[in-house]
């Protein structure tokens, strides 16, 4: 994409990036790797264009309305289909660690599986899942709100079966029940159920996440901002939801610089729920860039410097490189 972005104004946010998903057609722009890396690029103009003016990234986006963004720790146990494992790492991270907000994963194997390919869960198994959610959510009262992943693992009926044996317990939100692809399906689950249904990280683009929020097919909506267009599509979908006064709750498996960047977003709309953490057990992760105590009792801090507002600490990024690649290449 080089040669679509040299000599150009990297001020013009929003054309540039109109323009390489128009050049990048070919190679299948509109979703996948392909937008992922033009959300990449878009990331790197946000932090361009606000050292350039000498403004924070989330003025580039429409304003703050709050300096600091919830944050949501994705948790996991080594015994992840042990409901009591699952508890007590839910008390050890809100107690010691100071979150508020947690998730865990829900498509975990219960030994009463005769065929996870054909995605339909037997009342055992559904009983081993209400089990991890009771313990959870008993574990922590009041202190934090929980969300329970299902990584698109089940069909129709029985995620609407799972979702109406979660609604006495005080579940945040049940995550992506049903495959990706289909909104329809995913509408009448939605529909089928009190227990939040929240979904987004693998649809793309304005576009995509729109037949979602169109029709009120989730309750939630979680789109990757790394992945889904970049810092300025993440706020249209964030407009779109808010007219179906639906909150944003963005998936987030990146690097500081994709998570400050999405924080930066998260900070500009009134819409936000809450930003996913998904290394709490990484330890380099913070290391990857030179400022400290980047989440601190689950809160993350708006910086006021130009730009996202971190500076990469190259030394650690080249440490931690797949071996073989190479840090930059000599342009």
């Amino acid at each position: 994409m080089a040669p679509f972005l040299v000599g150009e104004n990297p001020l013009d946010i929003d054309r540039l990036y109109e323009h390489l998903v128009q050049k990048m057609s070919g190679e299948g722009s509109i979703s996948g790797k392909v937008i992922s890396a033009i959300s990449g690029i878009e990331i790197a103009l946000h932090d361009v264009a606000g050292k350039l003016l000498d403004v924070p990234a989330y003025q580039l986006v429409g304003g703050k309305y709050r300096d600091e963004v919830r944050v949501y720790c994705d948790l996991h146990t080594e015994d992840e289909a042990n409901p009591q494992a699952c508890a007590a790492e839910a008390e050890r991270v809100v107690d010691e660690l100071g979150y508020d907000a947690i998730k865990f994963d829900l498509d975990v194997p219960s030994g009463h599986e005769k065929d996870r390919a054909n995605r339909h869960l037997r009342n055992p198994e559904i009983d081993h899942k209400v089990e991890i959610v009771e313990a959870t959510t008993e574990a922590v009262g009041d202190k934090a709100d929980v969300a329970f992943d299902c990584h698109w693992s089940f069909t129709a009926g029985s995620a609407k079966r799972l979702a109406r044996e979660l609604e006495e317990y005080d579940v945040w939100w049940l995550e992506d029940p049903v495959p990706p692809e289909n909104h329809d399906v995913q509408q009448k689950v939605t529909d089928s159920t009190s227990t939040p249904i929240a979904v987004g990280e693998n649809v793309y683009r304005k576009f995509g996440q729109r037949t979602l929020l169109e029709p009120q097919a989730v309750d939630i909506v979680a789109p990757d901002l790394p992945r889904v267009g970049g810092m300025r599509e993440t706020r249209k979908i964030a407009d779109i939801a808010d007219m179906y006064y639906i909150p944003v709750a963005m998936h987030n498996v990146s690097s500081p610089i994709g998570t400050m960047a999405s924080a930066q977003v998260a900070a500009a709309i009134p819409n936000s729920l809450a930003l996913e953490y998904h290394s709490y057990e990484l330890g380099w992760w913070e290391d990857l860039v030179e400022e400290d105590d980047l989440i601190e009792e689950g809160r993350m801090e708006i910086p006021e410097e130009p730009g996202l507002g971190l500076t990469l600490d190259l030394d650690v990024v080249a440490d931690h490189m797949v071996e073989g690649e190479t840090l930059f290449d000599e342009a």
